[in-house]
Parts: structure tokens; sequence; C-alpha cells
């Protein structure tokens, strides 16, 4: 799925996604995908979910 970064902690690497239907998704720093070292606010990115928890897994600009 796809979402938007409402919010990034550089120090710690930790947010927040909304997602298209308006779902808010924390994420861990362990979620961001090799290619991430940097998150902006507004910017889209994929989200993947663990199906039944919907706990984020990863959290990538591309796929």
């Amino acid at each position: 799925m796809q979402g938007t970064v409402a919010s990034f902690d550089a120090t710690t690497r930790t947010g927040h996604v909304l997602t298209d239907d308006g779902v808010r998704l924390d994420y861990p720093a362990a979620a961001l995908a090799e290619h991430v070292r940097h998150l902006r606010v507004g910017q889209r990115v994929f989200v993947e979910v663990e199906p039944d928890t919907r706990d984020v897994t990863r959290v990538g600009i591309w796929r």
C-alpha cells in the first residue's frame, strides 16, 4: 500500500505514515528499507504491513 509520511524523527528513525485510507501506522526504525536514510513530512512511500496485526514491516521509497 502507499501512504504519506506524517512524522519522522531523524534521531530514532521512527515515525508514522497516513495511508490513503487515512489510517495512521507507526513504524519502527527496523522497518525502514535499506535505501532510506531520511524521510520528509509529506513524502509518498510504500508501506508493507503484517496482515493480521497491521504492524509495519517495511517503509520504502520504491518497491
